[in-house]
């Protein structure tokens, strides 16, 4: 059978009435991995070992997982070579729960190492293909999985957002990010960036995917002390629902400023109008603390990075560098020098510098208050709206190599999913439409509409996304050349 044209929803509904087996679903995604894999590069690794008879919520539909979840026995590297052959005794959390609702691994797809970066290029293994435009980047280092699900090697992807890296790869590849609220996903066994940001969800094809895989994943989890206790479920109603009556949406005039691609401010004004057509109330207000955002986030983020990177070494993980040493400091020195990439090594050395005793008040402590600051935006905001829209990126997805010389460049582009990450809200992209390209091959990319909302209000931002989904259905179920 040819699945697609099938959401995950569909999929899953067909195995419950029996349409379909869960054998005709594994064959269909793991051949497409072996026909089109070598063409976008996403995974390390693929399960081929599926089979089993227990049928549950999910009926064994497979999920391709970051290689930043653990996984029991499956090597789990973060797409770097200081982790090559590392195996992990223990189940990520959200794996368990999805493991729990019968979901079932597709194994590993390739990231950014240790989910840093931005362009796919400083993967240890593999750089990742735009499947809808393949001499283009797909953005973020969640953009392996965001191709894969784009070139249907899977019905949904589990990853990580940190600064935007759902969002922004979905933005790319006309698919759907989602990131939660801090603390509805537990942590627990995936591997940290940056502990006070990480957000483990999904990229999926439809708003109702993501909102079917939220329901399955957020837990209280007693093993990781950011998790919420409690668990929340999404009214069916909302799927009834046909506009926006009632609602209350904000523009930040900061978000629409002169680095602001032409085609993308065009897309996003559109889109808006289109809110507008659904009887949403459109406001146009300020978040002041915005500009300070990125210089927040760089900050506060390589700090983590720094902390949390500093336990991979050759004691605990195995590598030991051939090169010859005088002592263990310059033995852990060779060690880290030999096996991590440049972005690593960049954060590791600066943002230990911004956590020095000399410097900690002058950055670290300063950039920390301006967080809560940016958060109170946020918060005296939302008495007054609904919900916040913005691009998701101020530009299309770029060519390979392009910017990669240029990290200004590339940290300047996450301009506009940066602030809500800083302030633990929830946020989804979901489709405004094509815009032409301001290079050379002028080629039309997708455009995407980012969605806020107050935190621990999922419900709201489900039903927000989905009306305006199925009042526009500018989403595309397989980027061209993939077709079966």
């Amino acid at each position: 059978m040819n699945f697609k044209d099938l959401s995950l929803e569909e999929i899953v509904l067909k195995l419950k009435n029996k349409e379909i087996k869960k054998e005709e679903v594994f064959t269909y995604f793991i051949e497409r991995i072996k026909k089109y894999d070598s063409k976008i590069q996403s995974y390390n690794f693929v399960n081929e070992n599926w089979l089993n008879t227990i049928e549950g919520t999910l009926y064994w539909l497979p999920i391709a997982v970051k290689d930043i979840f653990c996984e029991v026995g499956v090597p789990t590297t973060c797409s770097s070579k200081i982790l090559d052959w590392f195996k992990p005794p223990f189940n990520a959390t959200v794996i368990e729960n999805l493991v729990q609702a019968w979901a079932s691994s597709l194994w590993k797809v390739t990231m950014d190492e240790f989910a840093m970066w931005s362009t796919n290029e400083s993967s240890a293994f593999k750089k990742a293909i735009n499947p809808w435009w393949t001499s283009r980047i797909p953005w973020g280092s969640s953009g392996w999985s965001a191709a894969a699900v784009a070139a249907w090697l899977a019905p949904a992807a589990l990853w990580t957002d940190t600064w935007g890296s759902i969002r922004q790869p979905a933005s790319m590849c006309n698919i759907v990010g989602f990131k939660p609220s801090y603390g509805r996903n537990s942590r627990y066994w995936v591997m940290a960036m940056a502990s006070s940001l990480d957000c483990p969800w999904t990229l999926t094809k439809t708003v109702k995917d993501s909102a079917i895989l939220y329901e399955i994943m957020n837990w209280y989890d007693v093993k990781e002390n950011t998790s919420l206790p409690w668990k929340d479920i999404i009214n069916p109603e909302i799927w009834n629902k046909k506009d926006l009556k009632w609602y209350k949406i904000w523009v930040p005039k900061e978000y629409f400023e002169e680095w602001l691609d032409e085609g993308v401010r065009n897309r996003i004004e559109e889109a808006i109008m289109k809110l507008q057509e659904l009887w949403a109330e459109i406001k146009e207000v300020s978040l002041p603390m915005t500009k300070y955002a990125i210089a927040t986030y760089y900050i506060i983020m390589p700090a983590e990075v720094s902390t949390n990177l500093s336990r991979y070494d050759w004691l605990r993980f195995w590598h030991v560098s051939n090169e010859n040493y005088d002592s263990m400091d310059e033995l852990f020195i060779n060690n880290r020098s030999e096996w991590f990439w440049d972005e690593a090594k960049r954060r590791i050395m600066l943002w230990s510098y911004v956590l020095s005793a000399w410097f900690y008040d002058a950055y670290f402590k300063k950039a920390t208050q301006i967080r809560t600051l940016i958060i109170d935006d946020f918060n005296k905001a939302f008495e007054e709206v609904d919900a916040i829209v913005s691009p998701v990126s101020p530009n299309v997805a770029w060519k390979s190599w392009e910017k990669i010389d240029d990290p200004v460049k590339m940290y300047l582009s996450d301009a506009y999913t940066i602030p809500a990450s800083l302030a633990w809200l929830p946020g989804i992209s979901v489709p405004a439409w094509f815009a032409e390209s301001e290079d050379s091959e002028k080629e039309m990319l997708p455009v995407w509409l980012h969605i806020i909302t107050p935190r621990l209000t999922e419900e709201r931002l489900f039903e927000i996304a989905y009306v305006y989904e199925q009042a526009t259905k500018f989403a595309e179920k397989m980027a061209p050349g993939f077709e079966d």
